[in-house]
């Protein structure tokens, strides 16, 4: 996904919450209310993150360098990383703590009307950062369920916002409900309860975003398909004998590194192995413009065999 789509998609989520957060906070502080309180507390979050991503888009930026010479794409996950940190220490810790609190020491909520008018505004606002969110990440969904599209994306800038948004939504009518609890039957514990429930739902968006973050920030390959379009483009060459191995990683969501073993015919002089190398070069940049880097190492396939069963007993031990 292009770098200007996710940040349309942040600056969207980043003035939708900075309006909700405001309206939130007033409502909460003129009712009382522990839900709007918390639902303060989340817009500000979310605000705090839309800024920790935008910040580790600029970094993942920087060229490489001496000590750095992938570059500096993985930062981004790093930062993502971050992200499902704060939501989890901060967003679903506050909430938790002053929806217990309420529990606790429960009373009556004043001027439930201005509760019901700020929370259908955020309704609009999120909704619409939502729906701007859901169109790019849509972009690239293709035929694939919203978990398995989650799962193969290596962009997290905009999962994380449709995470968030969608987390915000749930909280909104969690909010809601608990407003109407309290006013139209008079139970106000349920506004504590509501605060709670909160929590949890950012808890769960905290979990999900760290696992996606972790997985990337200790490498992932790149999609089967594209591995499967490198390997076509060896095994339809008569010079090379067989494909010993390929293997990827991402530094960043449009940049991977691609290393493949190839067991080249041995009537091919030193020449030709690096003119079919300079070659294959060639052509799996122009099908692939996401790949920063390609080495190709000419190796007989049963050394590369011998070879990869040596990492693997490295590996177990």
């Amino acid at each position: 996904m292009a770098a200007t789509g996710s940040k349309r998609v942040i600056y969207a989520a980043l003035i939708g919450n900075g309006l909700i957060a405001v309206s939130k906070f007033a409502a909460a502080a003129f009712t009382g209310s522990s839900a709007m309180l918390s639902e303060g507390v989340h817009s500000v979050v979310d605000c705090g993150n839309q800024g920790l991503i935008l910040f580790g888009m600029k970094r993942a930026q920087r060229p490489p360098d001496v000590k750095h010479p992938f570059g500096y794409g993985m930062e981004l996950y790093f930062w993502t990383f971050i992200v499902a940190i704060v939501i989890f220490a901060v967003g679903a810790g506050v909430s938790i703590y002053e929806g217990i609190e309420r529990v606790r020491h429960p009373h009556a909520m004043e001027a439930p009307y201005v509760n019901y008018i700020v929370l259908a505004l955020a309704m609009v606002f999120e909704g619409y950062a939502w729906s701007v969110a859901y169109k790019e990440f849509n972009k690239t969904r293709g035929d694939r369920g919203w978990i398995a599209a989650v799962r193969h994306s290596k962009d997290p800038t905009v999962f994380t916002v449709l995470f968030e948004d969608t987390a915000a939504m749930l909280g909104l009518f969690i909010a809601f409900v608990g407003v109407v609890g309290v006013h139209i039957f008079e139970i106000a514990v349920l506004d504590g309860v509501a605060s709670i429930a909160i929590g949890v739902v950012l808890a769960l968006t905290a979990i999900l975003l760290s696992i996606e973050s972790k997985a990337l920030l200790i490498g992932e390959g790149a999609d089967q398909g594209v591995v499967d379009a490198v390997h076509k483009a060896f095994d339809g060459d008569d010079r090379v004998i067989r494909v010993n191995e390929v293997l990827t990683l991402h530094f960043g969501p449009e940049d991977f590194l691609l290393a493949a073993s190839l067991d080249f015919k041995d009537s091919l002089s030193a020449s030709d192995v690096e003119a079919a190398i300079t070659e294959f070069e060639t052509k799996i940049k122009a099908s692939q413009p996401s790949v920063g880097r390609i080495f190709i190492e000419a190796q007989n396939w049963r050394a590369s065999l011998a070879a990869s069963g040596e990492r693997e007993r490295d590996t177990d031990q």
